[in-house]
């Protein structure tokens, strides 16, 4: 292997059997954060926070922020790459609080709101992009970033347009078919954000990578976010489905008769 030299551009790589996980995973949050909006307001007309959490978790935390996160791990340099974990972890949790705030603007009433619907767009994929330049801040390695502005530009533009699409998506779809199908959409929209918003990033070698005592990395770490989003999705779909959530509005109903 050719020595790396101090200001050489580095070209980058991807592993394609995680390109394909990272679709997987957008397009099963997605599909799950699809089905809990659908449950977001009870009969009474007043929203299911627990519901709206579980929808939050589903979009941001696994169709969003697992499939970059797994996307992240698929880019390969010809250097070691590892993850500051409290940047990783301020983008976690940034990824569900937008997404519950959107979710909310957009549906949180007993009809869609227009107005919640495009303040919640801009809103969610502003947020997006801020999670995902976050996290690509987050990686250690021996590399600067240089950025091409167009490119981040378009990136946003996705975030956006794809985030006006996920929220009018999830709650103007009734049949499941409809909703497996704009989950794929959703998933190949996400996809399409994070891998415009990688390519819009020349990395290039320095002379060694900075000291991060907080770095998280690993071979099998991407197969372990893949599972765990996973069950954590199999987790949410069983209670959101289930009768515990209806719990509060089965109350309110009890006590207004």
């Amino acid at each position: 292997m050719t020595p790396l030299v101090t200001g050489q551009l580095l070209s980058p790589e991807y592993a394609l059997g995680m390109v394909a996980l990272s679709f997987v995973i957008s397009f099963a949050g997605s599909l799950v954060a699809l089905i809990c909006a659908g449950r977001m307001v009870g009969a009474d007309g007043k929203p299911n926070l627990a519901v709206v959490a579980c929808a939050a978790v589903a979009l941001g935390g696994i169709g969003i922020w697992s499939m970059h996160f797994i996307g992240m791990l698929a880019y390969r340099l010809p250097v070691a790459i590892s993850y500051n974990m409290p940047l990783t972890v301020v983008s976690l949790v940034a990824a569900i609080l937008i997404s519950g705030i959107a979710l909310y603007m957009a549906g949180g009433r007993r009809k869609f709101s227009k107005s919640g619907w495009l303040g919640g767009s801009l809103l969610a994929g502003v947020g997006v992009c801020v999670m995902h330049y976050m996290g690509m801040f987050a990686m250690n390695m021996r590399a600067s970033m240089d950025f091409d502005l167009t490119r981040v530009g378009l990136s946003v533009l996705i975030a956006v347009t794809a985030a006006g699409a996920a929220l009018w998506l999830a709650f103007n779809l009734r049949k499941f078919t409809h909703k497996v199908a704009a989950a794929a959409v959703m998933g190949v929209a996400v996809c399409t954000m994070h891998y415009v918003g990688m390519s819009a990033a020349s990395m290039v070698c320095i002379a060694a990578a900075p000291t991060d005592a907080l770095a998280i990395g690993g071979s099998y770490m991407g197969l372990t976010v893949f599972g765990t989003a996973g069950a954590v999705l199999i987790f949410i779909y069983w209670v959101v489905t289930g009768s515990s959530l209806d719990a509060p509005v089965a109350a309110r109903r009890a006590r207004a008769s």
